[in-house]
């Protein structure tokens, strides 16, 4: 049952025709209340776990504060990677609410963020550095915000950005709402500008631990590299994510897993956003099932429901664990982290050692090539190219079927399209000399 929500845009959608739209049944617990908590309190702090739905939790009742009339920025949004204020901004375009959101982020063209900020949208998300930036030169103007979100704040905490969040939030002078967001409780002395006495909806313990199998995986120094790749093998052809604490190690074992002839890709903050993006949108079309990573991965991306999760490195500490595990067994999911170990090692307190050992076959089987290829097309939404567009192009110059193409992205200046593996060396040839909306652009394999 859905708790009553009054739009002061009358054209706005129901909550059921947004749910709708994000092909969503029903609110979870958590939501119920935090709808119903935002709507009455000023000042909001969410606890819960990464994959339990915050962001749906405060984008939903943030519609009641917006006003259709206004033309100015109405609710500010800051989240501490690029990553996830792309992610807020798409759930709240996939809501269908009307209302215009931009988001702006370091790494991103900022002539394109300019000409955005021309005209305000009634929602501004953005990563600390790029808003503050934009506060400073004065392309944004804050006398009309009233909401304001900090999601993930436990992570910008660890990324030291809560004093520049601060000083930005100290030049808001007309806040009448506030929520912050944290996958972990906050610390007893917890303060942050304009947050007294919250009220605080605590639903750390949302994620059920019976959803998650750990497994102990015993190796030596020296078979390390060997040891997971029977342990890949054994997965199969499953998502997962491989975790290691530095970029080195990152980009060291992916050369080798390559070597092993284990396609994967890489993420960590040492890439340029076009690569990360990249990576990001191959592991979500199902082009690319290995992903090598430091914690960056471990919260606040827009990625599949990930059933595997591999220690390479121990965590640092418990809640890095914990936020590494966050990405499987979410929800109502089953998953399962595999803790790579060196035999007589010393286990850190936090993992439990009566965990059980996972067998590994003597014989491995390479798994086999994922069933989709990613396309790369050199045009975007700025040169007015839409899903339908591409779609259209690839079924009829590319003689291809509906069931033949997979995920569609289109980003500002360049789009991403899931093809079925078998079709793939077909299509390039029909494909040469194409044209798009009588553009002609460049199209190939994402690499």
């Amino acid at each position: 049952m859905h708790l009553p929500i009054h739009f002061m845009n009358t054209t706005a959608p129901t909550i059921d025709i947004v749910l709708n739209n994000l092909n969503i049944e029903a609110l979870n617990t958590m939501q119920e209340h935090a709808l119903e908590a935002i709507a009455q309190e000023t000042n909001v702090v969410l606890i819960a776990p990464t994959g339990s739905g915050k962001t749906l939790a405060f984008l939903l009742p943030l519609l009641e504060f917006l006003d259709p009339k206004k033309s100015d920025i109405q609710a500010l949004i800051l989240a501490p990677s690029r990553e996830l204020a792309l992610q807020i901004e798409q759930v709240f375009k996939s809501m269908g609410t009307g209302f215009k959101v931009n988001c702006c982020y370091g790494g991103h063209d900022i002539q394109i963020e300019k000409n955005n900020l021309s005209q305000p949208p009634a929602v501004l998300i953005g990563t600390p550095g790029r808003i503050a930036d934009h506060l400073q030169n004065g392309r944004v103007n804050t006398a009309g915000i009233r909401t304001f979100i900090l999601d993930e704040y436990d992570k910008c905490l660890e990324m030291g950005f809560v004093e520049e969040i601060s000083n930005i939030v100290k030049q808001i002078r007309s806040l009448s709402k506030r929520i912050l967001t944290s996958a972990t409780p906050l610390a007893q002395d917890f303060k942050f500008p304009g947050f007294s006495n919250p009220k605080i909806l605590n639903f750390d313990a949302i994620n059920s631990a019976k959803n998650l199998t750990v497994k102990l995986v015993s190796t030596t120094t020296a078979e390390r590299l060997d040891t997971l790749y029977r342990l890949i093998c054994k997965i199969g052809n499953h998502p997962m994510l491989i975790f290691c604490n530095q970029r080195e190690t990152v980009e060291e074992l992916s050369h080798l897993l390559e070597q092993q002839k284990l396609s994967n890709n890489v993420f960590h903050g040492g890439l340029d956003q076009g690569m990360r993006e990249r990576t990001l949108i191959k592991f979500r079309n199902g082009s690319q099932h290995i992903m090598v990573t430091t914690d960056l991965a471990s919260r606040g991306l827009d990625i599949p429901e990930i059933e595997y999760i591999i220690h390479y490195d121990l965590p640092e500490n418990g809640a890095i664990y914990t936020h590494r595990n966050g990405r499987t067994a979410r929800m109502h999911a089953q998953g399962t982290a595999y803790v790579m170990v060196i035999e007589k090692e010393n286990l850190p307190e936090f993992l439990n050692k009566n965990m059980p050992f996972e067998s590994l076959p003597i014989k491995s089987i390479l798994p086999s090539p994922t069933p989709w290829v990613t396309l790369y097309i050199a045009a975007g939404k700025k040169e007015k190219i839409s899903r339908g567009d591409v779609a259209g192009l690839l079924m009829q110059k590319g003689q291809l079927d509906k069931e033949d193409l997979g995920l569609i992205e289109v980003l500002d200046h360049s789009s991403y399209v899931a093809i079925n593996r078998n079709k793939i060396n077909l299509l390039l040839p029909l494909l040469q000399n194409s044209s798009i909306k009588k553009q002609k652009v460049k199209m190939e394999i994402a690499r």
